[in-house]
């Protein structure tokens, strides 16, 4: 059977990329095939999810191809010794409802305690970050960092919005790095702590003291990196060592809510040196990203919720994973004080996901509009037949963005965009779906179009 699994694997690694390869099917394995029902195993949840939807047609055309007869394919969580197993949750008061819903900063600083030697919080690990399409990319990275620190992938550099799951990512790379290597020298530090660290030394007349503590790093983490603006004796100081480090092969990891090149007053050398191995952005998940996340998270918690109301919380919240948690552990809430389950307490009337975490709807016409204009060609041009790249490529975004964020089929799609053939907005979306994983560019724009879309 591990022969057979070996052929199917070396088969799908032809057709998949090969992050996409590393990610989520390298680890897999084949449990059975009684009577046309295969099993297939996968590490966690998360893979679960994202196996099923991406690449069930490939392992089934694969397992055909190896004589393999497929009535149906089952993927099941092989090894799920490690899971960890929570006391039920308790009845509270509606008084303590916002205590079960604090923000990041409170849960790490209330329920984890930092060590001081490298600022890292445990509980930040891979086996709990859920692996998605708006992520993959960023994650192969990770791991490709933590294969090599210090080589290839030197520096490092995430960069996305607020909330999507970036320190969660980098202080993943410092745990696993630290777990292979205990004697690493790490430190996971916000730019801002930097920036104090470096003026205290100044300060007391004692700047050993600062280069004691960050000259000696094998890994430097840094997080926040947009705060460094207006701070140009501790960008100078941060150049100087990130270009010691780096001469040095020691390894580099930053986050930032934007790139280099667009926060204000950095150094055009220091911007340009960080991006120089890539820019790796963490977009806000899809629909289908938010139900796994969600079901990760029921799983963990031990937390009876029923498949509709994850996917309920999942339509609903257009902000970050940050807000997506936040209403997941509302409704919980609700439904533990009524003692009822979360469906029922949705269809009892809940008001659903708080007004902060919603953007306001926006609709196809406003899409095309802004699409047009954000690549400086009025409506009639872009809904043209013309087969100018930069024209096509506005069509195809305008598509990208009508099927992600209205959830418009691709027969709706083409009538909005005055097309005959649906397929052609299939090809068009596929063909913006491969362009985003190395165009930073057109990630740029997307990101841009979502927040003018919603305005």
């Amino acid at each position: 059977m591990f022969d057979v699994w070996k052929n199917v694997l070396e088969e799908i690694k032809k057709e998949v990329s090969a992050e996409k390869f590393t990610t989520f099917l390298q680890k897999t394995t084949l449990i059975s095939t009684d009577d046309g029902i295969i099993k297939i195993g996968v590490p966690n949840i998360f893979m679960q999810t994202n196996v099923k939807k991406n690449f069930d047609k490939n392992i089934r055309d694969a397992l055909t191809h190896n004589g393999i007869e497929v009535e149906s394919t089952e993927y099941v969580i092989a090894d799920n010794t490690n899971k960890v197993t929570k006391k039920p949750r308790e009845v509270i008061s509606m008084d303590e409802i916002k205590t079960r819903t604090p923000s990041r900063k409170t849960v790490v600083s209330n329920s984890v305690k930092m060590p001081a030697s490298t600022g890292l919080v445990p509980e930040y690990t891979f086996s709990n970050f859920v692996v998605g399409t708006n992520n993959d990319m960023a994650v192969y990275t990770a791991k490709a960092v933590i294969d090599d620190p210090g080589g290839k992938r030197n520096p490092f550099f995430l960069y996305g919005k607020s909330g999507v799951g970036k320190t969660h990512l980098i202080q993943a790379i410092g745990n696993e790095l630290l777990r292979k290597n205990p004697n690493l020298k790490i430190l996971y530090v916000p730019i801002n702590h930097f920036y104090s660290d470096f003026i205290a030394a100044i300060r007391s007349k004692n700047p050993d003291s600062w280069r004691t503590k960050y000259e000696n790093l094998d890994v430097l983490i840094i997080d926040d990196f947009q705060q460094i603006t207006g701070k140009d004796k501790s960008q100078v100081e941060f150049f100087n060592l990130f270009n010691d480090m780096y001469l040095s092969k020691r390894q580099v990891i930053i986050a930032s809510d934007r790139l280099p090149e667009e926060i204000k007053d950095v150094d055009v050398r220091l911007a340009s040196r960080l991006t120089q191995n890539g820019a790796y952005d963490i977009q806000l998940p899809s629909f289908e990203d938010k139900c796994a996340i969600l079901q990760a998270k029921a799983e963990f918690d031990g937390a009876n919720i029923e498949p509709e109301a994850i996917e309920y919380i999942a339509e609903n919240v257009k902000t970050n994973i940050r807000d997506l948690n936040r209403e997941y552990e509302q409704l919980l809430a609700f439904a533990d004080l009524r003692g009822v389950t979360p469906l029922q307490i949705i269809n009892s009337g809940y008001t659903g996901p708080s007004a902060s975490t919603q953007k306001r709807t926006t609709t196809a016409k406003k899409i095309i509009n802004q699409t047009a204009k954000l690549y400086e060609m009025d409506v009639k041009t872009m809904l043209s037949k013309s087969r100018v790249a930069h024209i096509c490529n506005a069509r195809q975004v305008a598509m990208y963005l009508m099927k992600n964020e209205l959830g418009l089929s691709t027969t709706q799609i083409a009538t909005e965009l005055e097309m005959k053939d649906h397929t052609t907005v299939m090809n068009g979306f596929k063909s913006i779906e491969k362009k985003m994983k190395m165009n930073f560019k057109l990630r740029e724009d997307i990101n841009i179009l979502r927040d003018k879309i919603y305005e």
